[in-house]
């Protein structure tokens, strides 16, 4: 199936790719290509909080959480798997469009609104070659420059790879 608004796109030949973040997934299956390394369920991302000084001593005397949990919904949990490093933006466009019809329409408006607001927080980029494995993009990994406490068992997230 053609994609409407594809052939020029200026991300039609990139590759976007997650930056070390840790996250997992929860909750039951849902709709989802059968690719390796997708699994159709939610994502959720845990990020450490940066505090200044002020308020990290505001933060200990309301015991505020140390980390932010941020929950994905169906469409930006697979756009987050997708976004490995080996799709191009072409090839997931396709992939969401295949999986959620019309209820992505227009899916390369969308998909490119999606990746650009998970670069705007620092979650993805994109590249013009494939990912190489310079970093880890992997499930349930705590990147280098942040400190998260082990996970609470209580959450029941999984960070077994697929």
């Amino acid at each position: 199936m053609k994609l409407i608004g594809i052939e020029n796109h200026e991300m039609k030949d990139k590759y976007p790719c997650r930056l070390p973040v840790w996250w997992g997934n929860i909750g039951d299956i849902g709709a989802h290509p059968d690719i390796k390394g997708v699994t159709g369920r939610k994502v959720i991302l845990r990020i450490e909080k940066r505090f200044t000084r002020i308020e990290r001593l505001m933060a200990r005397v309301f015991r505020a959480p140390r980390e932010v949990r941020r929950p994905l919904d169906w469409m930006n949990s697979l756009l987050w798997e997708l976004c490995d490093g080996t799709n191009t933006f072409e090839e997931i466009c396709h992939h969401l469009d295949s999986t959620f019809h019309e209820d992505i329409a227009p899916v390369v408006e969308r998909t490119n609104r999606g990746i650009i607001h998970l670069k705007s927080q620092n979650l993805v980029t994109v590249l013009n070659q494939p990912f190489t494995g310079k970093w880890s993009i992997k499930r349930g990994i705590v990147p280098r420059n942040q400190n998260l406490e082990p996970l609470d068992p209580q959450f029941e997230i999984d960070i077994e790879e697929e």
